[in-house]
């Protein structure tokens, strides 16, 4: 009988320990991406509500992090993301102003070009006025992202 017992134990041993070995490792810190994370799939770490990977140089995490998304639809118009982007940034949340700003000038690059010319940079004031949006956000300017942005809405 005493045989059997530490048989049994031995076995529940075993499993426990192989249970242990099929967990994810734990992240190592707030800028590590999750080990395994499928693409497009779940949200994706690390999380983040502070603007950064904008302008190449500088520090910048290997691992861009995922900015929250702005309230309004995802079909929404440029106006309304340079709303939110505004919104955002008079609260401090710089992470929802890229965000914003990024959606809203992938909107309002929906333009129809002739063949052979999709390469052309947009030459729309309000594309232009996002780019100078996110190149002050970038360096820290949330004044003048505000006043690019106000621009941008005005034309």
């Amino acid at each position: 009988m005493r045989t059997l017992n530490i048989a049994l134990a031995a076995l529940l041993g075993l499993t426990a320990l192989s249970a242990l070995a099929q967990t994810p490792p734990p992240l190592d810190g707030p800028q590590e991406a999750r080990v395994g994370h499928e693409p497009g799939v779940g949200q994706s770490l690390p999380l983040s509500d502070k603007a950064g990977n904008i302008a190449p140089g500088g520090a910048m995490p290997a691992v861009a992090p995922t900015l929250p998304s702005p309230a309004v639809g995802d079909s929404s118009f440029p106006g309304e993301y340079l709303r939110s982007a505004r919104a955002a940034l008079v609260g401090g949340h710089t992470g929802l102003a890229q965000q914003s700003l990024e959606m809203a000038e992938t909107r309002a690059l929906d333009r129809v070009v002739p063949p052979g010319e999709t390469t052309a940079p947009s030459a729309s004031p309000v594309v232009m006025r996002i780019e100078d949006a996110l190149h002050a956000l970038s360096k820290g300017d949330n004044a003048g992202a505000i006043v690019f942005i106000d621009r941008a809405l005005a034309s």
